[in-house]
């Protein structure tokens, strides 16, 4: 095969590998912040392998984006590479974000209901990262989707009712801000778990 030739043809594998390196590293970093949660402020550490996983996040997506410029022909349309890629950065940017406020804000004790939404991180993550494969083939994915879904939803009342706990027990106003933001930050990225889903099935319908 010319030089030439080899330029035009799509590298189905290597947009594919980096895809699923992605998921893998949001899993992990999901994970290790669950176990930070639980054990914290003895886990403390664990925040720093997050930060490392986040570079790694960071260097995965300029590797898909330098690819892209690089290639002629890819194997999805490009604006759907390019909202995927951004949607799996997300979830590992706000994850070591949660991890660097427990920190930062010197938190002295895990909340429960953090604890509860990390898991549901956790589990939304790994959903994202065993999907993620069958997109090489565009094979049905509406199963993960599904139960990603239902994770959002489950966040979504997790996070009401850690935010209403946060007034109903007279907790100092610092705290109630510090937990707040903490929350949030989870949430967002379970939201963008979920964004990864809906981008995953766009793509699978529209190349089936």
């Amino acid at each position: 095969m010319s030089r030439l030739s080899q330029v035009f043809v799509p590298k189905d594998r290597q947009f594919f590998d980096l895809f699923e390196e992605a998921a893998r590293t949001g899993a992990r970093a999901a994970l290790l912040l669950e176990q930070m949660l639980r054990d914290f402020p003895e886990s403390a550490g664990l925040a720093r392998e997050i930060l490392e996983l986040e570079h790694e996040g960071d260097r995965i997506t300029h590797d898909i984006v330098h690819r892209l410029n690089q290639t002629f022909v890819t194997p999805i349309d490009r604006e759907d590479i390019l909202e995927l890629v951004k949607a799996l950065d997300d979830v590992v940017d706000l994850t070591e974000e949660v991890a660097d406020l427990l920190v930062l804000y010197k938190i002295e004790a895990p909340m429960e209901q953090a604890q509860k939404l990390a898991g549901i991180l956790r589990e939304a993550t790994q959903q994202v990262e065993h999907a993620m494969p069958r997109m090489r083939n565009f094979d049905d994915i509406s199963h993960y989707v599904v139960e990603i879904h239902r994770l959002e939803n489950e966040g979504d009342r997790a996070v009401r009712e850690a935010t209403a706990s946060l007034f109903d027990t007279g907790v100092d106003p610092m705290q109630v801000i510090r937990w707040k933001d903490i929350f949030e930050r989870l949430e967002g990225a379970i939201d963008a778990a979920e964004h990864v889903a809906d981008v995953l099935e766009s793509i699978v319908i529209k190349n089936s």
